[in-house]
This record gives structure tokens, sequence and C-alpha cells, in this order.
């Protein structure tokens, strides 16, 4: 575990646990040791503060990388925290950032490290769980590592889209589903309907364990018409 990382977890870890008390269910699925990619629901900016600072290894997550690049005091702190929960700035919205993503996770995975993803893409727009995007299964294919299903509760409570401050009140869970293995497929060609097969069952997991409704939308098509336009992205 870096030290920076070390600082983050010992410094806002406390006082994250302290306000909002986190609850963790099968904690236990996560390895102690070797690589996984642990795919969640995305319901809050806060889901990549909760989930590292409650699992005892380090987790890389990729962020968009304007929360590296803004300007003045909070611009840099924001940065500098970023870094120390272990957040990798990465371009988005075009085919050349998908590649880089890839390679990315592909890195992480290899050096025997905890990669997390949200399928979704972007934060639910109204609560439910939307379409996952199919680079997870690119991903977990080509690493041959297993993935642990999670499910964030309450976290879009804690932090709605637009909401610049932290709410207090709300019981903010974690819980982790049983590895999933899909090295049965790794050998075979990677097509759009075995990509989609995998993609949807991850779904269906963290479905089970976040009781969410499942729109079989993306997210990001349904942000325009939602009950508030995501700023963040």
């Amino acid at each position: 575990m870096s030290a920076l990382y070390k600082l983050g977890r010992y410094t806002v870890g406390p006082v994250v646990r302290g306000l909002w008390r986190p609850w963790t269910d099968g904690l236990s699925h996560l390895p102690a040791e070797g690589p996984a990619v642990l795919a969640s629901n995305h319901l809050s900016v806060a889901d990549s503060i909760f989930l590292p600072l409650v699992a005892p290894r380090e987790i890389a997550f990729l962020a968009k990388a304007e929360y590296f690049t803004g300007d003045g005091l909070r611009g840099r702190a924001t940065a500098a925290f970023m870094r120390g929960i272990r957040q990798i700035p990465v371009e988005r919205g075009n085919g050349r950032a998908a590649l880089s993503a890839l390679d990315i996770a592909l890195t992480v995975l290899r050096e025997g490290n905890l990669f997390g993803i949200y399928p979704e893409g972007t934060r639910s727009p109204d609560g439910k769980l939307h379409r996952g995007h199919t680079g997870i299964a690119r991903i977990v294919l080509e690493a041959r590592v297993p993935v642990i299903p999670v499910a964030m509760i309450n976290t879009d409570k804690v932090q709605p889209i637009g909401a610049r401050l932290p709410r207090l009140g709300h019981a903010i869970g974690i819980r982790m589903g049983a590895p999933l293995d899909y090295s049965a497929h790794a050998d075979g060609p990677r097509n759009p309907k075995l990509l989609r097969e995998i993609t949807d069952d991850i779904m269906a997991h963290i479905r089970r364990l976040s009781g969410q409704d499942y729109v079989d939308r993306y997210a990001s098509r349904d942000k325009s018409v939602g009950p508030a336009a995501d700023p963040n992205g």
C-alpha cells in the first residue's frame, strides 16, 4: 500500500467512518492477495471514497482528467486527494481514451493489484442500475482475473448529483459478492455477443446485491432527461 494511500486512509478515513459509519457485508470475498476487478454500481462521487476506505487493500480507479487539472488551492487539493485514494486520470469521450483505460487497467492487474470499475460508465441519474458497458468484459478476459461484484448503498443520499457538499444522517453500505470466474472464455474470440453476455451477467450480480431496479439503457443516455443533469460526468 503506497504511502500516499495510507495517509488518506489514516487521515480522511477516521473522519468518514465517524460521520457515516459505513457497514460492510461480504468483505471476506475480497482476495487477500493477487489481482481482481471490483465491479460496482455507481450512485455518487462518494462511491470512490467509501469503497477504498473500507477495503483492506488498495484499489485503483479511473477518474476523469478534469479532477486533476483544477486551478488554485482547491484544484490542487482535489488533485492531491484523488491521487491519495488511488484515482488514475484518464481522458473520456473518444476511442483513444477507451484504449488508454484498458491499458491502465491491465497494467494495474498484471502488477497483482485490485482495479475498481463502474460498468455503467457514469453515475446513475435516477438511482436505478443501468446497462453496463462491455469494456469490463474485455478487461476481465484479457487479464484472466476474477470479478468481485460490489453494491454501494445509499451513497446517492449522502451526495446526490449536483450537491457540492456531503450530507449527514444516512447509513452507507458496501456489499460484496462471491468472485465471478470467466476464465473459461479467455481463449475464445472476443465477439460482441460474448462481451455483452459477460457484462450482463456481472450487472445481474450487482443488481442482486444492490436491490436496484434495472434499466436496459446506458446511464449517459438518460442523464439529459433525469431529475438533474450531472455536472461532473
